[in-house]
């Protein structure tokens, strides 16, 4: 029997939402808009699924490169190689 290796595979603790009143999902964070070069944090909302990069880059931050549809292409050091992601606003964060 072979081992399931999904997109979502060892994020057990890293994609648990913390329990608290209060809305869960605001829609400011749906509508947030980033200027290019911008910094950005990237924190994945374990509860929207659409949009989410991979886990590896929870906590990474990044550069605001250019906008893809409703999203973001945000540039990040992965290691030497730079890689692009495509992210929905409600997994982002603006540096303060």
């Amino acid at each position: 029997m072979r081992r399931s290796r999904g997109f979502r595979s060892k994020t057990r603790h890293k994609l648990q939402k913390v329990k608290r009143p209060g809305r869960s999902n605001p829609i400011t964070r749906k509508i947030q808009n980033f200027e290019q070069d911008d910094l950005v944090h990237i924190i994945i909302d374990p509860s929207i699924h659409r949009g989410q990069p991979h886990p590896r880059f929870h906590g990474k931050t990044g550069r605001v490169i250019g906008k893809m549809g409703k999203a973001f292409v945000v540039a990040i050091k992965d290691g030497k190689k730079d890689k692009q992601l495509v992210v929905r606003p409600e997994h982002l964060q603006m540096q303060k």
